[in-house]
């Protein structure tokens, strides 16, 4: 029951409807057993094989005074009015007994769907918003394609699996249940023995069905794995054909996919065992009973008469169907248990970079940003160590040095996506943690290497993050990084869609619509992380620009890949192995001759 912890939570605001859900349930048991109670020995008196009871018995409330109370009921109105009128009135009784059966059972459908689909909305919107809230050094260790594959596959998997089962881990139990406390009314005795029987039943389901979480978690892994390998071709499609890959990629994806199949074929064989073993088990207990309560019929014993037993048997047989359902739900869960442990992984994931419970908004960037003694390690391997730095409101400082020297991630310790391992990053003399994530954030615009935009028009991507814009505030914003005249030409304007991640613009188009989502934010402090590296010396030119014109008159931290690009930064730091090395300006750091001159060599002797 732990693993649907989750599942009850969300339920804990469905109680009115759980309550009806039970009602409508145990109504519509009654009313079928009412239906089954009425044939067989009222059939008998009907036609005679039976004889009237003329003698009132005394009323007792057990199934078999209850019973036998009816029966005399039953001749009096033979009696009375007739065997066809009585005949008459058992056929109506049933239709109305089936009636209300089905009609409960209908309701309790009803009352089912609506939980059932406000879980899984609860489940999808809760895992989604834990997905944003995350650090992003989680998705560094994630597969993309697996991340998506929990988010899809294991919820439907739950869906499916368990609440689309929940009616059987609730209905047959109740049903099975009701019948029970009838056969104990019954016979007591014979019922003590079947309480025996039964449990050994359960015990020989569940030790099949053990194994079938295991594998579904497999199985579920399996799926995970084939989603990363879809997503890094759909990313990939234009270097695995460059480079003739195809094979390769088909392959790995031929592998993992068989792997799967093979799994799943195994869960299929042991979930596909549940119903006919429950049928056959459920069956052999009929014998058992058959043998035992005819014993004590044919020994008069236990209180039981010929009539009496065939009742017994008759209402009994109604359990084997919800048994069977029972042990199909069952292994259904077992499944979905599997897919619950996977959503949970995300869910219940520590959120490392978080707001204080006092929290306080900054209002404004006044002075400077200050590293003082920062270091940086994530999973205890050191990143960034013992960094003093200041920058300057107005200043621009820039960030270079050899791949891997920690220059990403002391940009990134700014707008707090990772927070420091020792030592203190402030702003405007206060730590960094003392102020709201929302807040700092929004004093911060970032211009990142790679284009990061969503398939919507072109007007929302730069619009993104912010509230009640104009078409003119748009309009200036395009204007400012070179891209109003590219959109001008675009047949529907601001209103064109850019596809997937921008793909229907080219790269210099894409990086002009990020620098105008930047612009149009219109922060005191930008994040550049070098823009212009990866575009041909036109588009290069129009992005340069553009990221001049962004920088007039605000503070700026640039990841600097072309060293042409930073000469007249206020101050160049050069990092090597998440340390300082060099710092001061272009001109400073040339006659210093150091690492920084050998880097600016090499670029030029490119």
């Amino acid at each position: 029951m732990k693993r649907f912890s989750r599942i009850l939570f969300y339920l804990r605001s469905q109680k009115r409807n759980i309550v009806l859900y039970f009602l409508f349930n145990i109504l519509s048991i009654l009313f079928s057993l009412v239906s089954m109670a009425l044939l067989a020995p009222f059939l008998q008196i009907l036609f005679g094989t039976a004889e009237l009871v003329t003698v009132k018995p005394k009323w007792e409330a057990t199934g078999v005074g209850v019973l036998n109370y009816m029966k005399y009921l039953m001749s009096t109105t033979i009696k009375e009015h007739g065997p066809i009128y009585v005949l008459g009135a058992i056929c109506v009784t049933i239709i109305l007994s089936i009636f209300f059966k089905n009609l409960f059972t209908y309701l309790s459908f009803r009352v089912l769907a609506p939980m059932r689909n406000y879980v899984m909305t609860k489940l999808r919107s809760d895992l989604y918003s834990k997905i944003l809230e995350l650090p992003i050094g989680f998705f560094t260790e994630q597969r993309k394609g697996d991340i998506i594959s929990r988010m899809s596959n294991d919820a439907n998997e739950v869906e499916w699996s368990v609440m689309s089962t929940l009616e059987g881990l609730i209905r047959e139990p109740l049903t099975i249940i009701v019948i029970l406390f009838y056969l104990v009314s019954l016979s007591p005795a014979l019922s003590l023995f079947l309480l025996f029987l039964l449990p050994v039943m359960g015990f020989i389901i569940g030790r099949v069905s053990r194994s079938l979480k295991k594998q579904s978690t497999a199985s579920q892994e399996q799926l995970g794995t084939l989603m990363s390998i879809l997503d890094e071709t759909l990313g990939g499609l234009r270097v695995i054909k460059a480079f003739n890959a195809e094979k390769i990629l088909r392959n790995k994806f031929f592998h993992t996919n068989d792997t799967l199949n093979h799994i799943r074929n195994r869960m299929n064989f042991r979930r596909d065992l549940a119903s006919p073993m429950s049928e056959f088990l459920g069956f052999l207990v009929v014998t058992c009973i058959l043998w035992f309560g005819g014993k004590l019929v044919l020994n008069h014993e236990g209180g039981l008469d010929a009539m009496g037993f065939i009742t017994y048997i008759i209402v009994f047989t109604q359990i084997i169907n919800p048994a069977k359902a029972l042990s199909t739900a069952f292994y259904n869960a077992q499944r979905g248990s599997a897919a619950i442990q996977r959503i949970e992984e995300i869910l219940q994931a520590p959120i490392t970079v978080t707001d204080p419970s006092n929290a306080k908004a900054i209002p404004a960037f006044n002075h400077s940003i200050e590293f003082k003694n920062v270091s940086f390690a994530y999973e205890d391997k050191i990143i960034l160590k013992n960094i003093n730095l200041t920058i300057e409101k107005g200043k621009t400082v820039a960030l270079v040095g050899s791949s891997g020297a920690g220059k990403s991630s002391l940009a990134d310790l700014v707008p707090r996506f990772h927070d420091v391992s020792d030592g203190e990053l402030l702003i405007d003399g206060v730590n960094i943690k003392n102020y709201s994530l929302h807040s700092v954030r929004s004093l911060m615009g970032i211009v990142t290497q790679e284009p990061i935009l969503f398939n919507d028009t072109i007007a929302n991507n730069i619009a993104l993050g912010v509230d009640n814009v104009t078409t003119e505030q748009i309009e200036h914003a395009a204007t400012v990084a070179n891209a109003l005249h590219f959109i001008k030409h675009k047949e529907e304007g601001f209103d064109s869609n850019i596809g997937d991640r921008g793909s229907k613009l080219s790269g210099g188009e894409r990086q002009r619509l990020t620098i105008a989502r930047a612009v149009l934010k219109n922060p005191p402090i930008l994040i550049l992380d070098e823009a212009t590296s990866s575009l041909d010396t036109e588009s290069e030119r129009l992005v340069q620009d553009a990221i001049n014109n962004m920088m007039q008159n605000r503070t700026s931290l640039v990841i600097a890949h072309r060293l042409s690009t930073i000469r007249h930064a206020d101050e160049i730091i050069v990092l090597q192995k998440g340390e300082i090395v060099e710092r001061g300006s272009h001109d400073e750091l040339l006659a210093h001759n150091g690492m920084y001159r050998k880097l600016v060599e090499m670029q030029e002797v490119k």
